[in-house]
């Protein structure tokens, strides 16, 4: 299990524990559940890198207590 931090610079800030073999979808369906956005809506991104929905958090390298930017589309 791994605790993700994702801000969306609006001043709002999601911690979401997850785990490691879990896809983007998946992070971003728990998002979604905290937020109470769409799952659809979310886009989640490191930088300029805009994360897929189909790979896992693994093959991204995303570690506990990693922190994202999460924009609502």
């Amino acid at each position: 299990m791994i605790e993700v931090v994702l801000n969306d610079r609006l001043g709002k800030k999601v911690r979401v524990k997850c785990n490691e073999d879990d896809t983007i979808g998946d992070l971003k369906k728990l998002v979604a559940a905290q937020t109470g956005t769409r799952a659809e809506k979310i886009r989640i991104q490191k930088w300029y890198n805009i994360y897929k929905d189909h790979i896992t958090l693994k093959d991204y390298e995303i570690h506990d207590g990693m922190g994202l930017e999460l924009f609502y589309n």
